[in-house]
């Protein structure tokens, strides 16, 4: 008797623990590439029914969660049951997607319209978008790159109309259309704060800035060529700076006191003098020798310097034409 009564019962366990293999499990944790989540997204071994659309996916890169017992209900609406839920209480669902930031946008668009109609290179343009660009999202089987279809730019308005395409896995790829300005841009020197005429430009009074080239010309200075440099005029804070602004420094003064340099092999004389002219170096000014009062002229060679060049002298018209000198006499 007690035979007959284990029977069933040991054959019914057997059959709960074959079911138990073979029931579907749900997940805790769902990914979806496409805007629907099926029945195969929630459960392992959905069987035939993997296809079957329960819900509306998340926006794209968004995540949404879905309580266990509404999953249950939809899924026996259409005969799928038995499903093993274990302590799970809502499922996250996460829409994948591709993103192209706003970055890599601006990137793509200006290499588009590098070289086009006189443009320069795509780091040198400057793009202004008919709308705010943000980052897009497409879905996640957007696998290629932003491929141009069409690119145009007319130089007399500075417009431009980029049309890409984005491959997709499957179905047909997305085009995505940007509208807009594009200018040129070149490195220019621009001053950090308002510098007077004669001022000499440090090193801090310069920064390279990036300006349309129209508004620079052909004439904007580079920041290297600037520093040390003396203005011409006066230059406001924030405006470009041009080669007729500059000028060598002076590094003589007028009525300046001057060391006057006096230089032949094996003679070195230095005197005081004060300078008639002020000068940068390099340049031919008069100076006072004031101990003899006499004016001489010399080469700016340093700050308050002046260097007087040696005198070569002449040969007589008799010595170059080869006629015997006359013979020196000495003192007697």
């Amino acid at each position: 008797m007690l035979r007959i009564l284990l029977l069933p019962t040991i054959v019914l366990g057997t059959l709960s623990a074959a079911f138990a293999q073979t029931a579907p499990t749900l997940r805790a944790n769902v990914s979806v590439s496409s805007e629907l989540v099926r029945v195969g997204d929630f459960v392992d071994q959905p069987g035939d029914a993997a296809h079957i659309a329960l819900f509306r996916a998340p926006d794209l890169g968004t995540a949404g969660a879905v309580p266990v017992a509404q999953v249950i209900e939809a899924m026996r609406a259409h005969n799928v049951i038995g499903v093993a839920t274990g302590d799970i209480r809502e499922v996250i669902v996460t829409r994948e997607a591709r993103t192209l930031s706003q970055k890599q946008i601006e990137t793509d668009v200006a290499r588009a319209l590098a070289g086009r109609n006189g443009l320069g290179d795509a780091a040198s343009l400057m793009l202004t978008f008919d709308r705010d660009v943000r980052a897009i999202q497409l879905d996640a089987d957007h696998g290629g790159g932003l491929t141009p279809l069409a690119a145009r730019y007319n130089p007399r308005n500075a417009r431009f109309d980029v049309t890409f395409e984005v491959a997709r896995d499957v179905g047909a790829p997305t085009r995505l259309r940007f509208t807009g300005t594009a200018i040129e841009t070149v490195e220019a020197a621009v001053v950090t704060r308002t510098v007077e005429r004669g001022e000499i430009l440090s090193s801090a009074d310069v920064v390279i800035e990036r300006r349309p080239k129209a508004e620079a010309g052909f004439d904007h200075a580079l920041r290297a060529r600037a520093i040390g440099m003396q203005l011409r005029k006066s230059v406001r804070a924030g405006a470009l700076l041009r080669m007729a602004d500059l000028a060598k420094a002076d590094l003589v003064q007028r009525d300046q006191n001057v060391t006057l340099i006096y230089e032949t092999p094996g003679i070195y004389l230095t005197m005081r003098g004060k300078a008639i002219d002020g000068g940068a170096e390099g340049d031919t000014v008069s100076v006072t020798n004031l101990q003899s009062k006499r004016t001489v002229q010399g080469t700016v060679t340093g700050p308050g310097q002046v260097t007087m060049s040696a005198v070569t002298p002449r040969l007589t018209a008799q010595l170059s034409q080869g006629a015997p000198a006359s013979t020196p006499r000495t003192a007697e």
